[in-house]
């Protein structure tokens, strides 16, 4: 029996339109991460328009991300129950009614539950496109498509900031919205048309608990970080270890479960830990940087969003361009160089980063961000990739799981404690001085140096991982 399914499978992966398919899955995945940061430039406005400050209006991007990363073990499930073409459509039709909701948004609050219900749709994007990806394709391209998957994943959220950037100066911010619109539309036009089923659905049961548990630990632990220089000591520390105690009963319930929603015996190998660690180092600081840059440049050397968001994007595209090169390197040579000489950059030129003043020129902020980028490109693909050859072989789709889980959550826990930091200190420097320009520089130098002691943590880590990297043949 066992036999036959093998040559069955084999005859379904000979009739996929892969090209289609593929077109289909990156093109929704790409709009789904454009959408995660399309109002990253758009905060100050935000913030002046509704009256709230900015670690209320980080909440429009902090919630969208939390809301992905709590979908993602989920969406493990949802693929085994439906369709892959039933699951993408659903999830482009909930996107569909969040970006509507958003065009018709007149509040904060009307416009973040907006935010949340895009989440629903965006949230299982990734996962179906990354699983299908490995499916649809040869297993001797799947380094190739991998890549190419972390490609749109990169660059998603680097041309949402550049180009709401220019819409503002011209439009409301609604406008924003209204531009995904047709794209969403193409989308659940193409799945219709194209997409094929990629997973064996088996109806598995899903453990209703264990989602509540996820939710609670993981939003209670970030609402605890962004609140921490709102709220009163006690408070933060009594949510903080609210969601810290529901992540452990999570954890421990995962493995008492016949199915877990999120398999984490993964973690009992020392190096996949440590990349999955390495991995959301990362993605706490690439997504914090592309929110408290853009307030530095508006807030305090007075630009436009435009150029704010133009200041970011040649860094980004930096990072797009040269992660297919340095992954080709790592399929040569491995890890052991790669990995921890990015975290060494980053770590130079974020510490160089942190020393900016009122006199620092747009172009040196610029260029700066460039050098980050460089590094970023030589860590965030190998170190996945380095993570998850420690697996064996079956337990590869908890890994990816457990990558993309780790990464959506560490986005919005980045974006709650790096901007929590840059206004604690700007709102003390304050309270001694009248000078609101200062006051945003000294919030930003303390807030990048953190990340730069962070990245200096990495490094170290990255000489454990590096020593085992190794490529699976």
């Amino acid at each position: 029996m066992s036999e036959e399914r093998i040559e069955i499978e084999k005859e379904e992966i000979v009739h996929y339109n892969t090209k289609a398919i593929m077109f289909v899955l990156l093109f929704g995945c790409f709009i789904g991460m454009f959408n995660e940061t399309i109002l990253n430039v758009a905060l100050s406005k935000l913030m002046l328009e509704m009256h709230i400050s900015a670690i209320t209006a980080q909440w429009l991007a902090t919630g969208y991300v939390l809301v992905v990363g709590a979908l993602v073990p989920i969406t493990a499930f949802l693929m085994h129950t439906f369709t892959t073409k039933e699951l993408y459509v659903s999830a482009m039709t909930l996107f569909l009614l969040g970006t509507v909701c958003a065009v018709l948004s007149n509040s904060f609050i009307l416009l973040l539950i907006s935010r949340l219900i895009q989440a629903l749709g965006a949230g299982m994007l990734v996962p179906i496109m990354m699983s299908s990806a490995l499916v649809v394709t040869p297993s001797e391209k799947h380094g190739s498509i991998m890549g190419l998957c972390i490609s749109v994943i990169t660059l998603g959220p680097a041309l949402g900031p550049t180009v709401s950037g220019f819409l503002l100066q011209y439009f409301s911010w609604h406008v924003l919205f209204m531009l995904l619109i047709p794209s969403i539309v193409i989308c659940i036009i193409g799945g219709l048309m194209f997409l094929q089923n990629t997973s064996k659905i088996t109806k598995p049961k899903i453990d209703f608990l264990s989602i509540v548990l996820s939710s609670i630990g993981f939003a209670g632990i970030i609402y605890a970080v962004s609140s921490a220089s709102t709220s009163s000591l006690t408070s933060t520390v009594v949510i903080f270890v609210i969601g810290l105690i529901s992540l452990i009963i999570y954890g421990k319930r995962q493995l008492s479960l016949k199915q877990p929603i999120l398999e984490i015996r993964a973690f009992k190998y020392p190096v996949f830990t440590i990349g999955v660690f390495l991995i959301m180092i990362i993605q706490m600081f690439q997504f914090s940087m592309n929110m408290i840059i853009p307030l530095l440049m508006q807030n305090g050397l007075k630009t436009s969003s435009f150029t704010s968001a133009l200041v970011l994007l040649p860094g980004i595209l930096v990072g797009v361009i040269l992660t297919p090169f340095n992954g080709a390197i790592f399929d040569k040579k491995g890890g052991k160089i790669l990995i921890p000489v990015g975290f060494a950059v980053i770590f130079a030129f974020t510490f160089l980063l942190s020393r900016s003043k009122s006199s620092t020129s747009i172009l040196q902020i610029t260029i700066i961000y460039c050098l980050i980028m460089i590094g970023q490109s030589m860590i965030m693909s190998p170190s996945q990739t380095t993570a998850l050859n420690q697996l064996p072989p079956q337990n590869t789709p908890d890994g990816v799981a457990i990558v993309n889980t780790a990464m959506q959550v560490a986005g919005a826990l980045g974006s709650a404690l790096f901007v929590g930091i840059m206004t604690a200190f700007q709102t003390s420097y304050l309270k001694n001085s009248r000078d609101a320009t200062k006051a945003i520089f000294n919030g930003f130098s303390h807030s990048v140096t953190v990340a730069a002691v962070l990245m200096a943590v990495g490094f170290v880590l990255s000489l454990k991982l590096a020593s085992n990297s190794k490529i699976r043949k």
